[in-house]
């Protein structure tokens, strides 16, 4: 072994330690630790759907407010007694209509 062969050894040994350092860096990133990439991307995923759900439940409550605004009135609180828990008056009678 001359010195040009033990001199290229040593460049290879040199530059590899930063390439197993790198290769092991990236390894950690992308698949290890809370921080890593795999979880980013979960976290991305479960807050999309946690949004849609809080949207939903938001439609939700905006419907209920429409409905409990309008049963402050006599004659919709009538109408909503009637469509819902089929409350009649004395002498009258209820018909249910199935629809398919």
């Amino acid at each position: 072994m001359n010195f040009s062969d033990f001199w290229e050894l040593i460049k290879i040994r040199k530059w590899g330690k930063y390439v197993i350092t790198l290769v092991a860096f990236l390894l950690v990133f992308l698949f290890i630790g809370d921080q890593s990439l795999i979880q980013f991307v979960r976290r991305g995923r479960e807050i999309r759907h946690l949004e849609e759900q809080r949207d939903m439940y938001r439609e939700g409550e905006q419907k209920a407010q429409r409905e409990i605004q309008t049963l402050h009135h006599p004659d919709s609180l009538e109408r909503y007694a009637r469509e819902h828990y089929f409350m009649h008056t004395p002498n009258e009678d209820i018909y249910l209509v199935e629809e398919e």
